[in-house]
């Protein structure tokens, strides 16, 4: 169970990573800050809580996995990653530079600590499944963590792997549904409908939970109801704000792929460093 000074650990993480997403897209001049802004409590769980991993072996053979399957959001990974010193922090500095480390979508052949290499939307669960089945056939331990965007479920690959995991019963899996319910030309809704998401998750054999995406407590207790063992693969419906932390930005489509000026990262930063302890 989640302690006190745990959350509040987190939430000054989390802030801090919120700030450095803000900065990198604004060097770069492109990128996506509603998504990765939205993602960032459940990245920062994850890396700073949840996942066995280790910086000084990013490659360890009993590492847990992640796939960023929603990859045009990855400097909130990024932001994470360089936290965790797998690369240095300057790093971060040269998002989408020619011959960066750091590119637009995650490439794991240039960035250490990203498990798959992923931004065409709907493959990323796919992948988590293969890492999944792998490690329950050759009987490891880890888990294998998916994070996908709500608008990502419009697209049919997504049902593939759902239904082979279900099928599989991979219950090392874990897959986390970034709900914002915005993508890029407007709400999911009016789109294409992707509800109801639970009943969904469900019919293909997997266990569900609904949560508050940005509360720490909730999506520890989460982890904690899902039973262990019992051949379900998991989905965690995490409810998200788009472009959370920055008022301008939050519940609004426009920001999906539209980096800040200059002028706007000073106030955003500068909201979201007035709520640090620090």
């Amino acid at each position: 169970m989640i302690t006190d000074s745990n959350i509040e650990l987190l939430e000054a993480k989390a802030k801090k990573l919120r700030c450095n997403v803000i900065s990198m897209i604004t060097a770069a001049g492109s990128g996506h800050p509603g998504g990765a802004l939205s993602s960032m409590d459940l990245i920062t769980y994850l890396y700073f809580h949840k996942m066995r991993i280790d910086p000084e072996n990013p490659k360890w053979d009993d590492r847990d996995r992640f796939i960023f399957s929603k990859g045009h959001c990855c400097p909130a990974m990024y932001a994470a990653l360089a936290e965790k010193r797998f690369f240095p922090e300057d790093a971060l500095w040269t998002l989408r530079d020619l011959g960066s480390i750091l590119q637009g979508h995650p490439d794991m052949k240039k960035t250490p600590g990203v498990d798959m290499t992923s931004g065409s939307l709907g493959q990323g669960l796919s992948c988590a499944v293969g890492m999944a089945l792998g490690g329950k056939l050759g009987k490891k331990g880890f888990g294998v963590y998916a994070l996908i965007g709500d608008g990502e479920m419009q697209s049919g690959q997504v049902w593939e792997a759902a239904m082979a995991a279900g099928s599989y019963e991979l219950d090392n899996l874990t897959v986390i549904i970034d709900n914002n319910k915005l993508q890029c030309d407007g709400a999911t809704c009016s789109i294409m409908k992707i509800e109801p998401a639970r009943d969904k998750w469900s019919a293909f054999g997997w266990e569900v939970c609904e949560i508050d995406g940005h509360s720490f407590r909730e999506i520890d207790e989460a982890f904690d109801i899902f039973t262990p063992g019992n051949g379900r693969p998991k989905a965690l419906i995490a409810n998200t704000i788009k472009g959370k932390g920055v008022s301008f930005m939050e519940n609004n489509h426009l920001w999906h792929g539209l980096p800040p000026t200059e002028e706007q990262a000073y106030a955003a930063i500068k909201e979201i460093r007035g709520e640090m302890h620090d």
